[in-house]
């Protein structure tokens, strides 16, 4: 298997079920017949760039940071240059942003594509983002704080 299917293959596990540490994920490759090491299991998990959050099952299971890889750098920096906070509560998120520029980062939050987002409301100095849940704002706050 090459490193590009193994990394793959752990992006296919991780939606089908709940892992919570290296040691089960490395666990859960080899009863498949995948012969790998829990040093490669680290590493893999570094290089996909994924997180703990909060499990149905588990308290914790692994879960793909989302990357803003495929979005204008420019986008980026704009929502970056007019945020002043991002804090949440629940499946909220409240980003605080320069007078008169909510609308501007409701667009780049737009732009982001976070398939975890329902929608947004943009004032004059803050965004109110709204979420499927707890555990996804949490992941978009991380996203968000990570540009």
């Amino acid at each position: 298997m090459t490193k590009k299917e193994r990394l793959q293959l752990i992006l296919n596990l991780i939606e089908e079920v709940e892992v919570g540490t290296q040691e089960e994920l490395t666990e859960i490759l080899n009863q498949r017949g995948h012969n790998v090491s829990q040093a490669t299991i680290s590493r893999d998990v570094k290089e996909l760039n994924l997180v703990k959050a909060e499990g149905k099952k588990l308290k914790s299971k692994y879960v793909k940071l989302y990357t803003t890889e495929s979005v204008s750098p420019k986008i980026i920096e704009l929502f970056k240059h007019v945020t002043v906070s991002i804090s949440g509560v629940n499946n909220l998120i409240i980003v605080k942003t320069l007078t008169g520029n909510a609308g501007s980062a409701g667009m780049a939050l737009d732009q982001m594509g976070f398939p975890q987002v329902i929608g947004s409301i943009a004032g004059d100095d803050t965004l109110l983002i709204i979420t499927k849940s707890e555990a996804d704002a949490n992941l978009i706050i991380k996203s968000l704080r990570m540009l």
